[in-house]
């Protein structure tokens, strides 16, 4: 499945980007798949169709566990884009 991987460190200093570059960097009509490691709600006003992350606290494990735990293995984000392309 050929994918755009998008970095997004900063959401903050990407909101202050003007919308032709936040266009170029998100084009309308592309399924959207955020991953991350933390709080999924602010993804959604991207326009993102999933989002593999954690909206809970207090897990403690070895990291491997941890990521196995909360679906950040390849396996799970690959299912997650296919589901999402269907």
């Amino acid at each position: 499945i050929p994918v755009r991987v998008v970095s997004m460190p900063s959401t903050n200093v990407f909101d202050r980007q003007d919308k032709a570059y936040k266009k170029d960097v998100l084009p309308k009509g592309l399924p959207r798949v955020a991953v991350e490691m933390g709080v999924t709600d602010f993804w959604w006003k991207y326009g993102v169709d999933a989002v593999v992350g954690i909206d809970s606290f207090g897990e403690s494990a070895p990291a491997g566990v941890l990521f196995k735990h909360f679906g950040f293995t390849p396996e799970n984000v690959a299912a997650t884009v296919k589901a999402v392309l269907k």
